[in-house]
């Protein structure tokens, strides 16, 4: 039998959090080649275990060892916005040196800064073609490119290091359908060791094995995600038979015992009937009532043993069946009549070029896919319809009390509780309305009382989603950007769930196309330089794209 090395090694593993919340507890894993997905619910502990593993955390005890070179990719990625691309991906040194040598200063400090790297801009820019940054000059600013671009240039920096282990958190939050397909090509063709924690079907397609993280244990399934998702069935179908068989056990047990117990009773009254009756000698009678109750126990004593083995044999088989909590998302019943006026946006020019041709009306209870690639612009046009940016040229009026849920989940003070972030969204509601509202977002008791700083990504939208649902005015007008970014796929499904019930208008700008058409999309509207109707199969790439219209705008029928 082959022996396949272990390139990630987890020992007795603890950690916590500063508030006492603990993450891991004695904990153990070993990865070996191949590409590793890690799931599990929101709040798992994925993401601090990548970090453990990363040397970003310290554990509280045990040990980690990662052999050979390793490269993260975290999931919420921060980029100085004035460094250069060059600098991102590791090679302004050498870039340097090469410009010198080739503008004829032949200083040795050059030829060693340069090593064999002779064709080092030509790599980077290869790497960064096949992420399809070949735009990205190597001389651009982090801050001239967008959030999902930034995702993929800090990709490719780690594709030109080739690290001998690479971890990937949520890679594909943030990236259009383009950048994703990028990322997909990349991760098959990662030779080394990957481990990737996703929430993306598409991508989860694509490892050899799935690692599922659950209640401080690890459970390996061979395969892909469907393959997973088979297994993880069939064990839920046992399971399930198994608690049925069980509770059929303890039925018949406390038949037997109730049983028991009358024909024991039955034959206490016998028996003083019979002493009464003179029936028998008073010695036989005591002699024969010792025996009674010495029988009458045994038989008390065999069934109670055989109740409690088989409640014992339900809570095992109650145990294996995954009862996961979902979120509980109810949204303000806010219903907006058809033809009111919601949103009025004309002649609107945004930041970094995008633009707004003419009129666009907003009407009654519409459902809007915002859609486009990465840097087109949706998430300038959410924040300078919700006030937060100006537009240079043109009016954005919001007729309705609207509430807006940014991608970055930044409106929350990571120094404060999930309670008193919420209380100062609704300052005159009760302590005890904000804890039932955080409830139904699984925010119980002590939960409520972390500090946001400690929560995971999906725990942040759950909170940040908490807050602006809790807000007041309840808005009539909701705006969210990259919802699905972060959450487990049970959260995803409450939230379709939620979106699909709530009765105001709503503007959702993703690059799940699958998300968008769950839930009842009126408009399809594609940002790409300025705002135009579109389709789902043209966002898929599976219809010609229409022509452009000459109407007014992408209000005009």
């Amino acid at each position: 039998m082959a022996h396949h090395p272990t390139f990630i090694t987890c020992s007795a593993l603890s950690f916590s959090w500063p508030d006492g919340t603990e993450v891991l507890d004695d904990f153990r894993l070993s990865i070996g080649p191949g590409r590793t997905g890690l799931v599990g619910l929101n709040g798992s502990g994925k993401s601090t275990l990548l970090k453990l593993i990363a040397g970003e955390l310290t554990p509280a005890s045990g040990t980690v060892r990662v052999t050979g070179e390793l490269g993260h990719l975290p999931q919420n990625l921060v980029l100085d916005t004035s460094r250069r691309v060059d600098e991102i991906l590791g090679v302004a040194g050498k870039r340097a040196a090469l410009h010198a040598i080739e503008a004829g200063d032949a200083s040795e400090e050059h030829f060693t800064a340069l090593g064999d790297d002779w064709d080092v801009e030509e790599r980077a820019r290869a790497v960064l073609d096949q992420l399809g940054l070949d735009h990205v000059g190597l001389d651009r600013t982090v801050g001239e490119i967008s959030g999902g671009e930034s995702v993929l240039l800090r990709l490719a920096a780690l594709l030109l290091a080739r690290p001998d282990v690479l971890l990937l958190d949520e890679p594909t939050n943030n990236l259009d359908l383009h950048a994703r397909a990028r990322l997909y090509e990349a991760v098959e063709k990662w030779s080394g060791v990957l481990v990737v924690v996703s929430h993306d079907r598409e991508l989860l397609e694509r490892v050899d094995q799935i690692a599922d993280l659950r209640d401080g244990e690890v459970a390996w399934y061979g395969g892909n995600w469907t393959a997973y998702e088979t297994a993880l069935a069939a064990e839920q179908e046992a399971a399930e038979r198994m608690v049925r068989v069980a509770e059929a056990d303890v039925q018949r047990q406390k038949r037997e015992l109730a049983d028991t117990q009358m024909k024991l009773a039955r034959r206490r009254r016998y028996g003083q009937k019979s002493f009464e009756n003179r029936v028998s000698s008073k010695i036989v009678a005591n002699g024969q009532k010792r025996a009674a109750q010495v029988t009458a126990g045994k038989q008390r004593t065999l069934h109670a043993e055989r109740l409690g083995e088989a409640r014992e044999r339900l809570d095992a088989a109650v145990e294996a069946v995954r009862d996961d909590d979902e979120i509980r998302v109810e949204l303000p019943r806010t219903s907006v009549p058809p033809g009111r006026e919601v949103l009025h946006l004309r002649d609107l020019e945004l930041r970094y070029g995008a633009r707004v041709d003419g009129a666009f009306e907003l009407r009654g209870p519409e459902r809007i896919a915002l859609v486009g690639r990465n840097g087109a612009g949706k998430t300038t046009l959410l924040r300078t319809i919700a006030g937060e940016l100006e537009p240079l040229a043109g009016e954005t009026d919001a007729r309705v009390p609207l509430r807006f849920l940014p991608q970055r989940l930044d409106v929350l003070d990571d120094g404060l509780s999930v309670v008193e972030n919420v209380a100062r969204f609704a300052p005159a509601a009760t302590a005890n309305a904000i804890r039932a509202r955080l409830a139904r977002f699984l925010f119980r008791g002590a939960r409520a009382d972390r500090p946001v700083g400690t929560l995971s990504g999906g725990e942040r939208f759950r909170a940040t989603l908490a807050a602006l649902l809790l807000a007041e005015p309840a808005p009539q007008l909701l705006m969210l950007d990259e919802p699905t970014n972060n959450l487990d796929m049970a959260s995803v499904r409450k939230l379709t769930a939620a979106l699909e019930a709530y009765e105001g208008a709503l503007i959702v700008a993703s690059h799940d196309v699958a998300f968008l058409e769950s839930l009842g999309i009126t408009r399809w509207l594609l940002l790409d330089g300025e705002l135009r109707p579109t389709t789902a199969e043209e966002v898929r790439g599976t219809a010609p794209s229409p022509r452009r219209s000459d109407s007014r705008g992408p209000s005009a029928e």
